[in-house]
Formats: structure tokens, sequence, C-alpha cells
């Protein structure tokens, strides 16, 4: 099995890797569908997915072919379903970067998703010294496209703050406050969501998003070494023809700098999909999960 279904609390998860079944495409890793027992409608652009292992980056291969720019999509991946509430998405060494992977994702009532990620670099091929990865959720077609924080600019600290960019690669990635990590490139490189940076700054780690009436909140713990960062675009999920509007990518970055080959690197993240509560609650949320 490439995939199976969750039904756990209020949410009804597919989860699978880079195989394709029916109308879902192939290389669309992660989270297949997402359902809310009170809605009809998939979270996710139907035949794509949501927290999607899309690209593995040092700043040098990318400009090489689509096999490389989106190589945790088209390398080889293997779902095993670890329990009725859990699965795991292994990736083998990938053929350029040669970056061993463990994505782990587990469904808790009433509403929440846990995801861990682990990964090894087994030879020294990031010349830039830094491993850059990126997972991308593609939004179908939520009326709002924005996400909201706390943060903005130097004067906006821990307020809260809309990011809605004006089109793709635009002002494209959020930092955290105190990351001050640049990545470098080189010299010919294709343009890319995480090469662009808002002015904007945040200061916890978490946005949400709306999505009809519901939202979708993405909660991540500090890691260890790195850094997490968060993208937009209004429109990475391509053109949506029922809705008359585009689909946005609601998205993140795990950036490990001075990276140590055969030593693992590792993140949490918690996502929430429920019913829209009041900003206070979200805060509960937060604070809830940070205690964990």
């Amino acid at each position: 099995m490439a995939h199976d279904t969750f039904k756990i609390g209020d949410l009804t998860a597919l989860i699978g890797d880079n195989d394709s079944h029916k109308e879902h495409r192939a290389g669309y890793n992660g989270i297949w569908s997402l359902k809310h027992k009170s809605s009809k409608r998939n979270l996710f652009v139907p035949g794509i997915t949501g927290l999607n292992l899309e690209h593995i980056f040092s700043g040098v291969h990318e400009d090489e072919s689509n096999e490389v720019f989106f190589e945790p999509r088209k390398a080889s991946m293997v779902f095993k379903k670890t329990s009725d509430s859990t699965a795991e998405l292994y990736q083998p060494p990938t053929p350029t970067h040669h970056l061993e992977s463990w994505t782990r994702f587990e469904l808790h009532a009433p509403h929440y998703i846990d995801m861990t990620f682990r990964c090894r670099a087994t030879q020294h091929t990031f010349d830039n010294d830094y491993i850059g990865l990126f997972w991308a959720s593609y939004i179908n077609a939520p009326a709002d496209k924005s996400l909201y924080f706390r943060g903005g600019l130097e004067s906006h600290k821990d307020s809260w703050s809309q990011y809605c960019t004006q089109s793709h690669n635009d002002e494209s990635t959020l930092r955290h406050r105190d990351d001050h990590y640049a990545l470098t490139f080189d010299a010919i490189q294709r343009d890319t969501l995480y090469r662009h940076y808002s002015p904007m700054r945040f200061d916890q780690h978490f946005y949400y998003g709306n999505f009809d009436e519901h939202l979708w909140l993405l909660m991540f713990k500090p890691p260890d070494k790195g850094h997490i960062r968060f993208s937009h675009s209004p429109s990475g999920g391509g053109q949506n023809k029922k809705f008359q509007t585009t689909n946005p990518a609601w998205d993140f970055q795990f950036i490990i700098p001075d990276y140590d080959v055969m030593v693992d690197y590792s993140f949490s993240a918690r996502a929430v999909f429920r019913k829209k509560c009041s900003r206070e609650e979200i805060l509960k949320e937060v604070l809830n999960w940070n205690k964990i």
C-alpha cells in the first residue's frame, strides 16, 4: 500500500507517498486529502496534497533539472501504516543530495495531526554548508488566501499580522525575528519562494489561515539546530476553475546550517484543522502544544 485512510475524531485524512492513485497525481507525498466532519470540502487541492516534502536545496543543483529541483517528489519513498492513527514516510538517500529522511504523522482527537521529521545527510553534497528543505500545502480555493501570525515589522513585535503576497515569489519567505542566517546560491539559479524575504518577522512559531468555516493552524517547536521559516504564494496551487480563483500555497522550510554527515536533524509540528475560533483560543492551542 502506498497510502491509507485514517479517521480520528473530527478528521478524515488520506496519507500517502509519491505514488499516484485514481485522481491523485504522482509526486505529491504527505496528506493527500483532509476533511473535517462538518464540511464536505477537502482542505487541500484535490489530486495534490498538503505537508508535501517538495524540495531539497543547497543553492547548487536546483537548475540542473526538475528531477533535482523536485527531488523529494521524484525519488523513491515508502509508506507504512504503523497503527490506526499513525503513518510513516521513509525516503532512502536521494539520488542527488543523498539525504535520507523519515516523516511521521499521528492523528489525535478531536482535530490534531502531529508531524515529526528527521533527516540525515549521508554524503558531503551540500556545497554551501547548509541543508534546505521545503514543504508545500496547496489550499483548495479559500476565500481568504492570507496567513496570520504573531509578529510584523520591527515596530510591531508580538502583534497580530496578516501575510498575503501579491504574486508568486514576491517577498515569499517569512523568518523568525532571531533568524539571521543568510542562504548562498550559485550565480545561475531558478527563482523560488525560498529566495525572497518579507520585511516582516514572526515572533512565535505558528501561523493560521481561514478555510470556509474552519481554520488551519500549523505550530512548530523550534528545532535544536536549524531554523523554521514560513512561505506563502497566492497561486502556488494553480488556477481553480470551479471557484474562479487561485489556490494559495501555505508553506514552510527547515534550514540546517553547518550540517554534518551521518548526524540526525529533526523538528516537530502540530497541525490543527478545526472550526473557527477566537484568537484567544488559538493562543491556548499554541500554549497547550508547547507544554507537550
